[in-house]
């Protein structure tokens, strides 16, 4: 009484291809796949930023401490 037969899946299945027909489905499937890709270069490009402005910090705390002990060896 509460399981679905194979008949019932069938039925399902011809219903969501008639409403959304082939086309729109596989469509459907490329948007998801160009979403997930997306998203994943956006936290990549994300990362190099992040790295990248922590590579420039050091740099310039690096040439600060130089700076500072070529004042105090004058």
């Amino acid at each position: 009484m509460g399981s679905l037969s194979i008949w019932h899946w069938i039925l399902v299945i011809l219903v969501v291809v008639l409403l959304f027909g082939r086309g729109k489905i596989s469509d459907l499937m490329g948007d998801v796949a160009k979403g997930i890709k997306s998203f994943k270069k956006g936290l990549s490009e994300e990362e190099t930023q992040t790295t990248d402005a922590a590579a420039k910090s050091l740099e310039n705390q690096s040439a600060d401490s130089v700076k500072q002990a070529d004042k105090v060896k004058s």
